[in-house]
């Protein structure tokens, strides 16, 4: 005798009470017990192949894009140039523009960009020497306290 699972006991026994139910729930039992549980590793493998495939095929694109552009990056073909820039407060920055010979002082904050100065095109001065980076100044401090004690 087929050895039947608890739902189609259900329908065999009591609760049910017709002979019509019980055909239904040994086609059940026996179809439940045929399917093996889980993925086989073929799927699982076949899967892994066709993501690398597409992957693959992504990279291929942009590397012939890229050739296309002529070795370019896609943002950086025009002609304006970004200089540099200070952050004055969180919302608001004070950017340098070059476009061909002329640099362009720009304000920007939310909503709105203003101009504030027009300069033809220079070179970067070298900084300062009361301007020192955040490494020196520390290198100088940890110095100066291992030299206290």
């Amino acid at each position: 005798m087929i050895r039947l699972s608890r739902f189609s006991r259900l329908f065999t026994g009591g609760a049910c009470g017709l002979a019509l139910c019980a055909p239904f729930a040994t086609a059940l039992a026996q179809t439940a017990a045929a399917e093996p549980p889980g993925v086989s590793g073929a799927a699982i493998l076949q899967m892994l192949l066709a993501l690398a495939l597409i992957v693959g095929i992504l990279f291929i694109g942009a590397y012939f894009l890229r050739r296309l552009n002529g070795g370019r990056s896609f943002g950086n073909s025009g002609p304006l140039r970004l200089v540099g820039g200070l952050m004055i407060s969180a919302r608001e920055r004070i950017i340098v523009v070059e476009v061909e010979d002329t640099w362009i002082v720009v304000g920007v904050v939310p909503g709105q960009i203003k101009t504030l100065h027009t300069l033809p095109k220079g070179e970067l001065g070298a900084t300062q020497a009361g301007e020192r980076h955040f490494g020196q100044w520390l290198k100088q401090m940890t110095e100066r306290n291992n030299e206290k004690k």
